[in-house]
């Protein structure tokens, strides 16, 4: 189902989400707070699915962390609503950065509800400083990475 709509780029890492209760605000809408938790859940899933986990963060002492997110509310998702949320890695530098576009369509009405740009820089885990992506994460995002020239060193 997630192929057939008009996504913003090709080949999205999409996962469901189903709007409960606990999403929703005091003008019945997905709350902002919802859709920044979701961000997050949708980003681990997709470098999870990369094949890059946690336990390889601790191992190298680095970390991709949101440096800014730009967040466009296009349309008010509701309860029950089934959201389909997907996400590309549209940049890498293959040093220090990388941006992840988002987009939540809504099933029953296949229409986009939010869209998002996040930028992530890549930080030591035991300092916070910002230090260079070690190979792994360039080999593992930079070939995920929309944009050719994601694998220039």
């Amino acid at each position: 189902m997630s192929d057939s709509l008009p996504w913003k780029f090709a080949d999205p890492h999409v996962e469901h989400w189903q709007i409960q209760q606990p999403h929703i605000d005091h003008y019945n809408h997905v709350n902002n707070v919802a859709y920044l938790s979701q961000l997050e859940r949708l980003a681990w899933a997709h470098s999870q699915a990369l094949g890059l986990h946690f336990d390889h963060y601790r191992e190298l002492d680095r970390g991709m962390v949101i440096r800014r997110h730009e967040l466009d509310y296009l349309l008010p998702a509701h309860l029950g609503d089934e959201l389909l949320c997907a996400t590309w890695i549209i940049h890498c530098d293959n040093k220090l950065t990388l941006r992840r576009a988002f987009q939540f369509m809504c099933a029953r009405r296949r229409v986009p509800v939010f869209e998002a740009e996040t930028q992530f820089i890549c930080i030591s885990l035991s300092t916070g400083a910002p230090k260079r992506m070690p190979p792994l994460f360039r080999q593992i995002y930079g070939e995920a990475c929309l944009q050719s020239s994601a694998h220039a060193d």
